[in-house]
């Protein structure tokens, strides 16, 4: 289908009229939105035809594109046994497969999964499973957590704690919540002294440490070196503290490794997964247990039973999908094309580094940014007419492109970036 033919059969009345019922994230009532009428591969149709590059892969998660025809498949063939069943005391294959396969696939002795809709949730249940263990183990008083500046976990109201107090987006909410220990990430001797003392002045209160490894997502897109994630590591080693470590946005690969954690040599006690482990294509996240944690769950304790069950969890066709993207990792270069994408952004952004208001241009991985000496916000509308689907935010022009983007269309993307850059 054209984006002439999607532009004759858009009925424009559910947009307008829908725009005045829609409560947008991040924005006012009257913040502006594109009616998209088709999604394929890297391209958004809108409804006027018009056709945009995906530069974000649909919010970093749609690692193989939009609607993969293999994803496609293997949803229809869940949809035609079931959508989905309550996942208390019942089971079906595409979940009990997914977990297994989990298991295998992430680095580490991690033996559980426990299965949620969201990135956010994901986090909150590995905080619930560090707080549970600690009551299991006799750590009544380990109540807290450490995160550090920069950071960002979620919306929900346990993640948000998570979040720097005056640079994170729930600034507003400061004080309402028992906030958590934050520190800066320990990346030179000053800092990593100043955790160590931290940890232990404090190591008996802490249930978890929690950390984004190699990139700071929402933050803003901050980046920091594998030594870094080490150093954390080896410290709550040091302490007796556990640590989770968010890989919502950096999991599959899109920091060029399948996890970013793989790159520092360490192994985290709960993992937390979301965004591009279903694809893209369905809501899913997975928060998985290390065996210690694990088998401490099968002591005769009252704190020995998680206490969270949402309604869709491990739903039936999300799980199909997940299953489905692995098959893709699996038959498919999906870390090599992110190797490419990471050449093609440091030689096509670094000329950047010469433009007035430019601070700062980094990359990692299949993450390219530029990062401006003023707030972005204002800059959004300039992307759509160049062709380009980007959301820049706080002071950083950023691109996340699907794996699967070639090379034409990811220069047309950073065309873009630079020349809304130079503006």
């Amino acid at each position: 289908m054209t984006g002439s033919d999607t532009a004759e059969w858009f009925e424009p009345d559910w947009f307008e009229t829908g725009r005045k019922a829609v409560w947008p994230p991040y924005a006012r009532f009257e913040a502006e939105a594109l009616p998209v009428v088709a999604a394929s591969g890297v391209r958004l149709t809108l409804a006027d035809g018009r056709e945009l590059i995906d530069g974000v892969a649909n919010w970093w998660s749609a690692c193989h594109g939009h609607g993969h025809p293999a994803i496609k498949a293997a949803v229809s063939a869940q949809l035609d046994r079931f959508p989905h069943l309550m996942f208390a005391g019942l089971a079906h294959e595409s979940a009990y497969r997914l977990a297994e396969r989990l298991t295998r696939l992430v680095p580490g002795d991690f033996t559980r999964v426990f299965f949620t809709e969201s990135g956010s949730v994901s986090v909150e249940v590995g905080l619930k499973i560090a707080l549970q263990y600690a009551m299991i183990t006799g750590r009544r008083f380990a109540t807290r957590f450490l995160a550090f500046r920069g950071g960002y976990h979620g919306d929900t109201l346990a993640t948000m704690p998570l979040a720097d107090p005056e640079e994170g987006m729930h600034a507003m909410y400061a004080g309402v919540f028992n906030p958590a220990l934050l520190a800066d990430l320990p990346e030179d001797e000053a800092t990593t002294a100043a955790l160590d003392r931290l940890l232990a002045d404090s190591a008996r209160e802490i249930a978890a440490v929690v950390v984004e490894p190699l990139v700071q997502g929402a933050g803003g897109m901050k980046m920091h070196a594998p030594e870094t994630l080490a150093t954390i590591r080896r410290l709550c080693d040091r302490h007796g503290v556990l640590l989770i470590l968010d890989e919502i946005f950096t999991g599959f690969g899109r920091t060029g490794t399948m996890f970013a954690f793989e790159q520092a040599g360490v192994v985290p006690d709960i993992l937390c997964l979301s965004k591009a482990l279903s694809g893209g294509t369905l809501p899913l996240a997975a928060t998985l247990a290390r065996r210690p944690i694990a088998e401490a769950f099968e002591r005769d304790h009252p704190a020995a039973v998680l206490m969270h069950g949402p309604t869709y969890m491990a739903n039936a066709l999300a799980c199909a999908a997940a299953n489905a993207s692995l098959d893709l990792f699996e038959a498919e270069p999906r870390l090599e094309q992110a190797a490419r994408i990471e050449a093609q952004l440091k030689a096509e952004l670094e000329p950047c580094c010469a433009l007035p208001g430019v601070v700062d241009v980094r990359v990692k991985g299949a993450i390219g940014v530029v990062q401006m000496d003023r707030q972005t916000d204002a800059l959004r509308h300039r992307f759509p007419p160049l062709g380009a689907w980007i959301r820049p935010f706080r002071d950083i022009l950023y691109l996340t492109p699907s794996l699967t983007i070639g090379e034409g269309d990811l220069s047309r993307l950073t065309a873009a970036i630079r020349r809304v850059a130079a503006s």
